[in-house]
């Protein structure tokens, strides 16, 4: 996992959009919904807390362990060391059932810290036992810190970015607001609010951009919740038989067109339904059903 010190160098917004999105749909296609609904609460921050008076390498051991315990990764020990390195952590992924984390060793002084630099590590250790992956090594890293969010433990990662006069940190490989928006998108299925477990300031105003974007998505055509102006200028690029540059849906069929395209809001799988029509589509991957106006 990166270490990025210095406001220089944090990118913002949503950079990796279609990675994001990948991962999101890779995850419910791998797990399917019941094996994401096992997620439903994420873990807690008073278990991820190492306190000035607890030894540092048992209080590491234990933060590890109830990562495992959160992940459901009963088998999986994990040995974790410090060492000086130039990334943030690295975790050693071989046969299991032990595994070796080697945290950055500015985390001696940053225990608060050491939760998320964990949860990314042992997230690998997850996503190399379900034999779930991507051919490159960034699309493999951006889907490590998806899972890690969508499953419950990512939010430690987003609250780890600080920008203040003390000091200037990012986790990860998501952008701030991308990690909101995956949290946000796991807040829409688990009705959860994450807004009170953050201790950074900019976590937070990143989380709130992150939600927003989530949230457009939910009020999109097809959509039936998608507002009047939206609504319209679908109407109207329907029937023409095209939708303009950069539109969340596509047509097919003629003009007007007979059938839309478009992702779920909830695992941004590809959906097509016939156009012109209200109806209720159910998707195939996570099974949500949407009222469509399509």
């Amino acid at each position: 996992m990166p270490n990025r010190q210095g406001a220089d160098r944090v990118g913002h917004g949503f950079p990796h959009r279609a990675a994001v999105r990948a991962s999101l749909t890779a995850l419910y296609r791998r797990l399917s919904t019941d094996g994401v609904h096992r997620f439903p609460v994420s873990v807690p921050a008073a278990d991820m807390t190492i306190g000035d008076d607890e030894d540092l390498h048992l209080g590491t051991q234990r933060v590890a362990r109830a990562l495992v315990h959160h992940l459901r990764l009963p088998d999986a020990r994990i040995v974790a060391s410090f060492r000086p390195m130039e990334h943030a952590a690295t975790v050693e992924l071989a046969a299991g059932p032990e595994y070796f984390v080697e945290l950055n060793d500015r985390f001696r002084t940053r225990r608060r810290d050491i939760g998320a630099a964990l949860a990314h590590e042992i997230t690998h250790v997850l996503l190399h036992r379900l034999g779930l992956g991507f051919p490159g090594t960034q699309e493999n890293e951006i889907l490590t810190d998806v899972v890690t969010t969508y499953l419950g433990a990512g939010w430690l990662l987003l609250d780890a970015y600080r920008q203040d006069g003390v000091e200037s940190q990012k986790l990860g490989y998501l952008t701030p607001e991308e990690f909101g928006y995956v949290l946000a998108k796991r807040a829409e299925v688990f009705g959860e609010d994450p807004s009170p477990w953050f201790t950074s300031a900019v976590a937070y105003e990143a989380w709130v951009r992150g939600r927003a974007e989530a949230a457009k998505e939910l009020r999109q055509p097809p959509l039936a919740a998608a507002g009047w102006a939206e609504r319209r200028r679908y109407g109207r690029e329907r029937r023409q038989g095209g939708a303009a540059a950069g539109a969340p849906y596509a047509f097919d069929g003629g003009a007007p067109a007979a059938g839309v395209s478009f992702a779920c809001p909830v695992c941004l799988q590809r959906l097509r339904v016939p156009a012109g029509r209200s109806l209720r589509a159910r998707c195939g991957v996570c099974g949500s059903v949407l009222e469509c106006a399509a």
